[in-house]
């Protein structure tokens, strides 16, 4: 009988609790500082931004807090989603590798961002919040929070950075048909936008310039607003836990046991979704066999040639400083097309997890990821996004690793969403007009060289 290609849960395996990986850090986390004060920061300077409950999620150290009711029946629409074995895959790759990918595409906005933004939408809702604003980089999280608030009847406005709302145009129609307002950042719709248009026209912005003009727009709008981050943040990481608990039960059906686990990072939030459920274990012993490994793009580097320091999460300096790995707030990255992977920080929690040995980082050039990318579409079938072909390549080369030393390891990755929307890159890159782009070290000095004094 041949081995099974996919791994389905039931909706009544849809987890009943998010994972806070605080619970089980063996470290202490460095606090969150006050953009003004420069001192920690506590539930009334967060409470302009955030409802309450997810501010009391943010600092919370409880191991499982209760997903409530209405947002499971959300992701009923989707969850849980399958993972699948990669057999094709293999044997393109003549490996002795055992591939399993996570599949979070079938999501309706096509990505795991809806694990969170159902979440955030649902605890604004229940506080009274009225209109939400947010950035997005590539479209994803915009996307996702225009769902959701649809859903659940809040009003929705979306700052896309300029690069991803000229390249991918589709996602914004998305956006807009789900009832969300768009605009490209920089705008001229705040304070921050028309300060960099003035100081440079074509612009093509940055998620920390996009955050920038959503948190001015809801410290300023005179309808109830508040905030919402689709990355970085604790509680966000914590929503996207669903993913590695349902990866967890589906690798006993396939009695498989990970040896390698692979994700892409920008910000963090379907890395830590996927990897924090697997730690308990390393977090007790450093020495388990178990690598988990973050793959990012070289273009913006922040792990693996960011600086570990206090900084703002925003351009114009209005956000908490969380202390992170980072290249800089005002650091503007090249416009490559995995925009959602275009953040100058890492979230505190995998910075730290980095920072002490638990997790590995690689930085990958765009070639070799669409190469990547291309490969896996024509032997898998599915179409990845740019950001998930990171994943993709990481997942490659430890499969030909595999293949080099004739072992045979478990390898699992999250496949964070597709690419329907990226069709323009990918015409570049069958056209040979996608570029590799070795980031100077002088422009990440000269980022660095604005980071706040603490």
């Amino acid at each position: 009988m041949p081995e099974h290609t996919k791994y389905l849960l039931s909706e009544n395996d849809i987890p009943k609790d998010w994972y806070n990986i605080q619970a089980d850090l063996p470290f202490e986390m460095p606090p969150v500082l006050h953009p003004g004060t420069k001192q920690p920061v506590g539930p009334t300077d967060l409470a302009p931004l955030f409802p309450m409950e997810l501010i009391k999620q943010e600092v919370s150290k409880e191991r499982w807090i209760e997903i409530p009711e209405p947002v499971r029946e959300v992701y009923r629409l989707w969850r849980p989603s399958p993972l699948y074995r990669a057999h094709r895959l293999e044997k393109a790759l003549q490996t002795p590798a055992k591939i399993f990918y996570k599949y979070e595409g079938v999501s309706p906005a096509g990505s795991h961002k809806p694990n969170t933004a159902v979440a955030q939408v649902f605890y604004n809702k229940l506080e009274g919040t009225k209109r939400i604003a947010t950035e997005t980089g590539a479209g994803q999280w915009g996307s996702a929070l225009a769902l959701a608030c649809q859903l659940f009847d809040i009003e929705c406005k979306v700052y896309m950075v300029r690069i991803s709302y000229d390249q991918k145009p589709y996602r914004r129609y998305m956006m807009e048909t789900w009832g969300a307002k768009v605009v490209a950042s920089p705008s001229k719709d705040t304070n921050s936008g028309r300060a960099m248009l003035a100081q440079d026209p074509n612009c093509n912005g940055s998620l920390g310039l996009a955050i920038s003009e959503a948190v001015e727009d809801v410290v300023t709008n005179p309808v109830p607003s508040k905030y919402s981050l689709g990355s970085v943040l604790n509680h966000v990481l914590m929503h996207q836990t669903v993913i590695g608990l349902e990866t967890i039960k589906q690798l006993e059906l396939a009695g498989a046991e990970p040896d390698v686990l692979v994700g892409c990072i920008g910000g963090g939030s379907n890395f830590g979704g996927f990897a924090f459920p697997f730690l308990p274990a390393k977090l007790k012993d450093k020495n388990n066999k178990l690598r988990i490994v973050a793959i990012e793009p070289a273009a913006a580097p922040s792990l693996t040639r960011g600086l570990y320091a206090y900084d703002y999460g925003d351009l114009s300096m209005l956000t908490p400083l969380i202390k992170m790995f980072t290249l800089g707030h005002g650091f503007i990255p090249a416009p490559i097309h995995a925009g959602g992977l275009r953040y100058h920080g890492m979230a505190a929690q995998i910075g730290e997890l980095y920072r002490h040995g638990y997790i590995e980082a690689r930085a990958v050039q765009q070639r070799a990821t669409f190469e990547a990318g291309v490969m896996f579409a024509r032997t898998e079938g599915i179409l990845p996004a740019p950001e998930s072909a990171h994943a993709i390549r990481g997942a490659i080369d430890e499969a030909l690793k595999c293949r080099e030393e004739g072992v045979s390891r478990t390898i699992v990755f999250n496949l964070s969403g597709h690419g329907h929307f990226d069709l323009t890159s990918y015409d570049k890159y069958l056209n040979g007009k996608i570029e590799d782009y070795v980031l100077p070290d002088e422009e990440i000095r000269k980022a660095q060289e604005a980071l706040p004094v603490v």
